[in-house]
């Protein structure tokens, strides 16, 4: 009878450790450090990014000329758009790709399978009288012009279009998110709550036409 009593008791303490250690085990394991594109900006950092008056295209020119959209938001549960130069397959490799509005860089490296390198950026802009944020998304690019913790302004060049390493033709997987998904993410993803439509969003705030000051590359 005692050695059932003691069975148990083992038995139970080896079932709370495990329970304890299951739990725990994700506390214990989370990384140290973690991009600051991953995380959430506090007040300070947030009222401190500069307000964007208008948003334009990433790539051609400042209207989107020049380029198209090869898959849009939605299709086939694409996260973004796929921007292409007009001459399809590799001809755009090497292109420029320019900051959609004024921001800040939160992460400039490679993204990983699939990504190539990534450049996220955040912006700041006013909606019927609310300060809002959205981030901006530019994968599979070649060369990266700006850093982390940079502020960029709208127009700038901040990269070059690339092939994520060889893994597809050339072109802008280009991505803007509500400012809810601190993550890279799949680029593909049936449920798109956190995202929005690139196109729908620039087109919805171009801003005045006086505001519209051009890119020297499109003069």
């Amino acid at each position: 009878m005692k050695k059932l009593i003691a069975l148990g008791a083992a038995a139970f303490a080896v079932g709370l450790l495990a329970t304890l250690w299951f739990r725990l085990w994700p506390e214990l394991t989370r990384p140290k450090y973690v991009d600051p594109g991953f995380r959430v900006p506090s007040p300070i950092e947030l009222a401190s990014i500069p307000t964007a008056t208008r948003f334009d295209f990433p790539l051609g020119s400042e209207n989107g000329a020049m380029a198209y959209n090869a898959q849009r938001f939605t299709e086939n549960h694409h996260l973004g758009d796929d921007l292409n130069g007009i001459g399809g397959e590799d001809s755009d490799l090497g292109d420029s790709i320019y900051a959609v509005a004024d921001g800040r860089v939160l992460l400039a490296r490679d993204g990983g399978p699939g990504w190539g390198n990534i450049v996220i950026a955040l912006h700041a802009y006013i909606e019927n009288g609310k300060r809002k944020y959205v981030q901006s998304y530019y994968g599979h690019v070649e060369t990266m012009l700006v850093h982390a913790g940079d502020e960029v302004q709208r127009g700038q060049q901040i990269a070059t279009v690339g092939t994520a390493g060889g893994r597809y033709f050339a072109h802008l997987h280009f991505e803007m998110r509500e400012f809810v998904t601190p993550f890279i993410g799949p680029g593909y993803r049936q449920d798109t709550r956190g995202w929005l439509d690139p196109t729908a969003f620039i087109e919805a705030h171009r801003g005045a036409p006086g505001d519209d000051v051009g890119r020297a590359s499109a003069r």
